[in-house]
């Protein structure tokens, strides 16, 4: 598979304030990361100079015309360069290690053609919160002829979990890069399925309480945030938010969680007053008494429970490790969360 390094590291330079590199000059061909023939999807920081994010699982689109654009990237401080995808004309995916400037997407024919770019990982275990980072992608403009884009999807979904939802060890047994891939992970799958726009924010290690890998906040305080000091697109458009948190609670007694998840789906509830927020049971079951306790008590008609005992079985193959899904299990439980969501029975709630 042909490989070319893109560094995220940059992203530091631009957002800690230091000189963009020299790629990224004005020019009659360069589209500033925030120009609207730029459609993103999930949580980016967005500025004339960068449009950045540390989250598997975003994505981005645009049109152009001709043979060939160039997206380009800050690379100034990566230490593990995240990994993404880019598909031309609906072709198949190419990967890329985002570690160097300068990434040329060439196509077939004068055009017009359409690039969906899609971030399969970004590490969980440097940081990637507080600039300057130490992984994630960070886009500081596109040369070429970009086009108008055609009307973006009406529907939004968000999906917020930790390392599962992702998408680490999605591929094989290592906690690396090469194993994670959040376009496999369940949030994308459903989105794509039901075609509609898609949040997708998974930080490894991190629960209601617990900070997460890479500088990460609890949940409850990193809600609202693409990152430290970049305020997040609000969900108050979002359909559906489902919520996959406890896994990594364990160690903390159910009074104290009870009282960190009811904050937390509050804070939910307070952002999209009209949003449905399925509250799943953690695969592995932990604190699943507590969540449905603190569902159920908060007697929030557009907020469910939602039982996934028997999902997933190990001795099927839907696990890597102990508790986060494979390919498999991540299309067992995006092909459940799929048939809840289209229900049509909830549109009368």
């Amino acid at each position: 598979m042909r490989r070319l390094l893109v560094s995220a590291a940059a992203a530091v330079g631009l957002l800690a304030g230091a000189t963009p590199p020299a790629v990224a000059s004005a020019g009659p061909d360069l589209v500033h990361p925030d120009d609207r023939r730029i459609a993103y999807e999930g949580h980016w920081s967005r500025t004339a100079e960068a449009a950045a994010t540390v989250n598997s699982g975003s994505r981005l689109r645009f049109r152009f015309a001709g043979n060939a654009v160039h997206a380009l990237f800050d690379v100034s401080s990566v230490i593990v360069p995240a990994q993404i995808y880019v598909s031309v004309d609906g072709g198949p995916k190419q990967l890329y290690a985002v570690d160097r400037g300068d990434l040329v997407i060439t196509a077939s024919g004068r055009g017009p053609h359409t690039v969906e770019l899609s971030v399969k990982d970004v590490f969980s275990r440097v940081n990637r919160w507080t600039p300057p980072w130490e992984t994630g992608v960070v886009l500081t403009g596109i040369r070429g002829r970009l086009l108008s884009q055609r009307p973006s999807k009406s529907k939004e979904l968000a999906f917020y979990g930790d390392s599962i939802t992702q998408g680490v060890l999605a591929l094989c047994e290592v906690n690396t890069s090469d194993c994670a891939d959040g376009t496999a992970a369940y949030p994308t799958l459903v989105a794509d399925a039901l075609h509609t726009s898609l949040t997708q924010v998974g930080f490894g290690r991190q629960g209601v309480i617990r900070t997460g890998n890479g500088g990460v906040p609890a949940a409850g305080d990193a809600y609202g945030w693409n990152h430290a000091d970049s305020p997040a697109r609000p969900d108050r458009n979002a359909a559906v938010i489902v919520v996959n948190q406890g896994t990594n609670d364990t160690a903390y007694g159910s009074a104290e969680f009870r009282t960190a998840y009811r904050a937390y789906l509050e804070r939910l509830r307070a952002a999209a007053p009209h949003a449905r927020i399925p509250a799943l049971r953690p695969f592995d079951g932990s604190h699943a008494a507590d969540i449905a306790t603190v569902v159920g008590e908060l007697a929030d008609p557009r907020a469910e429970f939602v039982d996934t005992t028997g999902w997933l079985s190990a001795a099927d193959g839907d696990l890597h490790g102990a508790v986060h899904p494979s390919v498999q299990g991540h299309r067992k439980v995006a092909d459940r969360l799929i048939a809840l969501i289209a229900d049509p029975a909830e549109e009368h709630q």
